[in-house]
């Protein structure tokens, strides 16, 4: 008998898990699959699932390590004239909103929150843009790992750290459910753009079957049902992406290594 279930894992921030938990519902049920949506702990986990919603940075390192044992698919266009239609994103550096500090210069000494290190818009961005300014030693006073997103978002609020950079969709998410979250911050600067996150196909995938895939997230946004569901994590629709388009985040991820500088510390 054929398996005709799909394991999916996700890594993405808590609260777009919705928005992805009905978009594989969505997309099984069009090509006629069951399917299990997980939330992932280990990036490991991606060559155990058929499918991954997986941030850049893990993506790029994971098959730099083994080529080919994942392919982004997918990835979604965020609704708002900043993304000029591309599946792009930011990472929006927030602090207090009463905070002395109006551009990214002024955070030299101060304390900085981070979601993970391998985390393209919370770390990857942040490490690169302090290679572009020849900053590499010693920027932060002191760097904290706060293990999500809306953790380090809280942290800003409450005075517990000075500065984090946010991905924006998910600063634009967390904003419009907690509205209050608006009036207590500022965001001074935009680091990127990154290519957004994908969605991955292992590679024991038929390639006729990542193409099915690829047609119904591409198409999905015409549904009434499942624009309503897109609209929750302010995503406009979704186009196909490869490999290639992850170079950007490639290219960065070198300088870095080039700098020696792969901590914030």
């Amino acid at each position: 008998m054929i398996d005709k279930t799909l394991r999916v894992v996700t890594f993405l921030a808590p609260n777009t898990l919705p928005v992805y938990q009905f978009a594989i519902d969505y997309m099984g049920k069009q090509i006629g699959y069951q399917t299990s949506l997980v939330v992932g702990s280990s990036y490991e986990e991606v060559y155990d699932a058929d499918l991954s919603f997986i941030c850049g940075l893990p993506y790029v390192l994971r098959t730099r390590t083994q080529p080919r044992s994942i392919e982004a698919i997918v990835a979604p266009v965020l609704q708002g004239e900043r993304y000029h239609n591309q599946a792009i994103y930011f990472s929006d550096v927030i602090v207090q909103r009463d905070s002395p500090f109006q551009i990214f210069a002024d955070l030299r000494g101060c304390t900085w929150a981070y979601n993970e290190p391998e985390s393209q818009s919370g770390y990857g961005v942040t490490r690169y843009s302090l290679v572009q300014r020849g900053e590499t030693r010693g920027y932060f006073r002191e760097v904290v790992q706060a293990g999500f997103h809306q953790r380090a978002i809280r942290m800003v609020c409450s005075g517990e750290i000075d500065a984090t950079a946010i991905d924006s969709q998910v600063l634009a998410v967390e904003l419009r459910d907690h509205p209050e979250l608006a009036d207590q911050l500022r965001v001074i600067d935009a680091l990127g753009p990154s290519t957004i996150q994908p969605l991955t196909a292992a590679r024991h995938l038929p390639a006729s079957l990542k193409t099915d895939i690829q047609a119904v997230f591409a198409t999905m946004h015409t549904d009434p049902a499942a624009h309503a569901y897109l609209d929750r994590g302010l995503i406009d629709h979704y186009v196909a992406v490869d490999d290639a388009s992850y170079d950007d985040i490639r290219l960065m991820l070198t300088a870095c290594e080039k700098a020696q500088f792969l901590t914030l510390i």
